[in-house]
């Protein structure tokens, strides 16, 4: 029988349904851990990777090329004349942002304590040690309610609008890392908003051994998600 790393948690990945309150919760549990919060940081640090500006690397985020760029892409790279000469690190799109936030990924969990929001980055801390995953989503009602607040110029289109952002997110994961966005198999934890963000808050702490005595967090057991990881 396989033995798991008793891995002290210092990464916590949060995943979102848009309009479950999940970006607010990851704020929250940054804030109550006195970690990192790595939300537009991430984008801040593409952008200044990439060289270029914050609100050029913004348009990108959780984005797919459309798909007239992507077939031109393809054809350019199989032509004989190569898109205006340039090399790939000099053009900046879908796939560098994607390339350059997996990297920022990787480089915030191996200093660690920090929370990390959305961006796949379940799926690239997969077998990452000390890491812990979380879902947050909530029911149709409750996601429409909270769009028709913040957007009540926009509220007639509040569930066509919801399941796009949903939709986008989720074939960004899927061409980068050939996951299904929402499988309950990426994460150690799934939370319904419902619950209220304190429960929440408690919730993650207690499971992933951060209200506990040091000597204690360390030796709690916590396997990795991914299928193909080797423990």
């Amino acid at each position: 029988m396989a033995t798991m790393n008793h891995t002290p948690i210092r990464v916590i990945t949060v995943e979102r349904e848009y309009g479950s309150r999940g970006g607010e919760f990851a704020h929250e549990l940054a804030e109550r851990l006195g970690w990192k919060l790595m939300d537009s940081e991430l984008v801040k640090g593409v952008a200044k990777a990439a060289g270029v500006p914050p609100e050029l690397a913004a348009k990108f985020d959780e984005r797919l090329d459309p798909w007239y760029y992507r077939y031109g892409k393809v054809f350019w790279h199989d032509s004989a004349y190569p898109m205006t000469g340039l090399g790939e690190d000099q053009v900046f799109d879908s796939d560098r942002m994607l390339s350059l936030i997996h990297k920022e990924i990787l480089e915030a969990a191996e200093e660690g304590g920090c929370v990390i929001v959305g961006r796949g980055a379940s799926c690239a801390l997969a077998c990452y040690p000390g890491c812990f995953h979380v879902f947050v989503y909530a029911t149709a009602k409750a996601k429409r309610d909270w769009f028709q607040s913040a957007f009540s110029q926009q509220a007639q289109h509040a569930d066509q609008l919801l399941a796009a952002f949903d939709k986008r997110r989720s074939a960004v994961i899927k061409k980068f890392y050939q996951q299904d966005w929402c499988a309950r198999g990426l994460y150690h934890m799934l939370l319904n908003s419902a619950i209220g963000m304190d429960a929440m808050l408690s919730a993650v702490q207690g499971a992933a051994g951060l209200m506990e005595t040091s000597a204690t967090a360390e030796g709690r057991t916590m396997g990795p998600v991914g299928e193909a990881c080797v423990e």
